[in-house]
């Protein structure tokens, strides 16, 4: 079984489970989990998490996100999006200059309606399930985050940015909002996501690379393992007489283990391996009892 994540170039037509169950089948192994659901006709980087891996799926949804849309003014849909049905036309009177000081009004905080069309849930049923019931049900807006907005075109009435946001944004939202400010409409016409956290786009598996590394045997060397996404944290070894303590996820006393720094004073998480370098997980340094203690492991 493998264990580690890949990082995907999810194509138009599928769907991020689509994603996930091909690679079941292309992998031969059911432990298969995606970060985050990116639309049917959205296309971009999806990391997707192999066996242990799968424990990393909610740490990876929480990373930063940096999209490629186009935004169409005029229109507004019932999906925030040309795949709607559409609801208003409007002309697009606003200058370039009122365009770029619009978007860019909406960088920093920001609080954001989750979309009808979205796979949240409602008493127990998500909302495009509600939403195609013809039904509309109230949303509470949420705290979201655009750390940066950059205009790459405007030849109207279609604008083309760039944006880094926070995890749970809606960029279709965002595209709604912004033609609601300007008065005349706005809905997404097309998005990519060129990178989540460290994967980006240009590094990205296609299903059909994948299919074709997997059959040359060499998609090993595309896994990036575990232990990779917590290059930030200090690297520590448990001495060889305690490995049976941190293989079954007890807390440790100091100086049962080996850090690699220099550092006098302890860390406040570290990476753990066993005393023959296996990768066992994050631990976590409790002042209050002077011992480390498992965050999350992830023993195979």
């Amino acid at each position: 079984m493998y264990n580690g994540v890949l990082n995907i170039y999810k194509e138009a037509g599928f769907t991020s489970h689509d994603v996930v169950a091909k690679l079941r089948g292309i992998l031969k192994q059911k432990k298969i989990g995606h970060t985050g659901t990116l639309d049917p006709d959205a296309v971009g980087v999806l990391p997707v998490c192999l066996g242990n891996a799968t424990k990393l799926c909610d740490m990876l949804t929480d990373g930063t996100k940096t999209y490629e849309a186009v935004m169409q003014l005029g229109i507004s849909t019932d999906t925030q999006d040309l795949s709607g049905e559409v609801q208003d036309r409007h002309p697009v009177d606003c200058t370039e200059e009122e365009i770029v000081t619009c978007v860019k009004s909406f960088c920093g905080d920001r609080l954001q309606t989750p979309p009808m069309y979205s796979a949240l849930k409602v008493n127990g049923k998500r909302l495009y399930e509600l939403a195609r019931e013809g039904k509309t049900v109230e949303r509470k807006p949420r705290p979201v985050t655009f750390y940066e907005i950059k205009i790459l075109e405007i030849n109207k009435p279609k604008v083309t940015f760039e944006v880094t946001c926070s995890k749970g944004t809606y960029i279709r939202t965002l595209c709604h909002d912004i033609g609601e400010q300007l008065g005349c409409g706005g809905a997404m016409e097309h998005l990519i996501r060129r990178r989540v956290g460290r994967f980006t786009k240009d590094e990205a598996l296609t299903l059909t690379s994948v299919k074709k590394l997997q059959d040359e045997q060499r998609i090993g060397e595309y896994i990036l393992p575990v232990d990779a996404m917590f290059e930030h944290l200090e690297k520590a070894h448990v001495k060889p007489e305690f490995d049976i303590l941190v293989h079954n996820g007890n807390a440790l006393l100091p100086e049962r283990i080996i850090l690699s720094g220099i550092d006098v004073r302890f860390p406040d998480r570290i990476r753990l391996y066993d005393s023959t370098g296996q990768f066992m997980g994050i631990y976590k340094y409790d002042n209050r009892c002077s011992i480390f203690k498992p965050e999350k492991m992830f023993i195979s």
